[in-house]
């Protein structure tokens, strides 16, 4: 990876160039940079509709959101692309209260690496004014939904063959000892811990479907060209689409993580994933670990992992 400020070359886990001292990964911003509109004012192009000042989207290939100890992100462009079209939100409710979204822009639609963005601000923004409810699952819902709306929203040029602005999601929202996690597509929730690792959500995706209604095998299904297309997404061509929902009860001590297949198709095995995170340290460390694995296996492409480190309160 180059610095975008000297051009010195920054190895991967390095948090600064070692030349200049410029942040590797910029920490995300949303919204106009120039007069703070908001970001669904912000075009596919990167103009703002308010003050017309062009964002700088390239920085957002790489960045890091580091809200506490336990709670931290990551989002790489990878080894392959030319652009990162992942997106990751967090936020922090009071004391107790904790929120992560990660998404995946599908990359045959327009403007795959805004579409993650709007969804990802949206659905989090959404989350933290709804998480004093009492019902999380309607909560949780909700912001899905509003998140489909700003998605939906994007302007595009419809006489194109190109797809509407489309993306994945996967958000959870944890309260005292309850994680409620609600997903479209193949982006994944994972609970990780020495004693009951678990995948906690399950793919919307062709893959998933064959092999489990035994049409085909798993090694039959994934020599097929469609293995990795989703059945479920965000955008406006989505149609009328429900989010899968799960409570999930912390049962001790351990990490939630929510991560794009850039991270699990090299992991397909929840074991393997357990190996990688060692417990007892803090969240972005985890983060940029699973980073730096998925880059030295290939990188090939975008990586974006959310991690929360949890201990069941008694």
């Amino acid at each position: 990876m180059k610095c975008s400020k000297c051009g010195n070359t920054i190895e991967i886990g390095d948090r600064f160039c070692e030349e200049c001292g410029t942040p590797a990964m910029p920490k995300a911003t949303g919204g106009c940079e120039k007069c703070g509109a908001s970001v669904e004012e912000i075009d596919p192009e990167g103009f703002c509709s308010q003050c017309g000042f062009r964002q700088e989207i390239q920085q957002t290939n790489n960045f890091e959101i580091l809200l506490s100890p336990n709670l931290a992100g990551v989002s790489h462009r990878g080894l392959k692309h030319h652009r990162n079209e992942d997106y990751l939100a967090c936020a922090r409710v009071g004391t107790s209260v904790y929120v992560l979204v990660v998404c995946d822009g599908v990359s045959s639609s327009a403007s795959p690496d805004l579409a993650a963005k709007v969804a990802a601000e949206s659905a989090c923004r959404a989350l933290e004014r709804g998480v004093r409810g009492t019902n999380l699952q309607k909560e949780i819902k909700l912001a899905i939904a509003e998140a489909m709306t700003a998605v939906s929203a994007i302007p595009y040029n419809v006489t194109t063959d190109i797809d509407p602005p489309s993306t994945t999601i996967v958000a959870a929202v944890v309260v005292d000892n309850t994680a409620t996690i609600a997903w479209l597509g193949d982006s994944r929730a994972y609970w990780i811990s020495p004693n009951s690792s678990r995948q906690l959500t399950r793919d919307h995706s062709w893959f998933y479907d064959v092999v489990l209604s035994g049409e085909m095998t798993e090694s039959e299904a994934k020599k097929s060209p469609h293995v990795h297309a989703i059945t479920r997404w965000l955008g406006a061509d989505a149609g009328n689409v429900e989010p899968s929902i799960v409570n999930f009860e912390i049962p001790g001590y351990g990490y939630l993580l929510l991560c794009t297949d850039g991270l699990w198709n090299y992991t397909p095995e929840v074991s393997e994933l357990q190996m990688l995170v060692n417990p007892d340290i803090d969240a972005i460390t985890v983060a940029q670990k699973l980073i730096e694995f998925a880059c030295l296996s290939g990188g090939h492409d975008n990586i974006t992992v959310a991690v929360l480190s949890l201990r069941r309160k008694k």
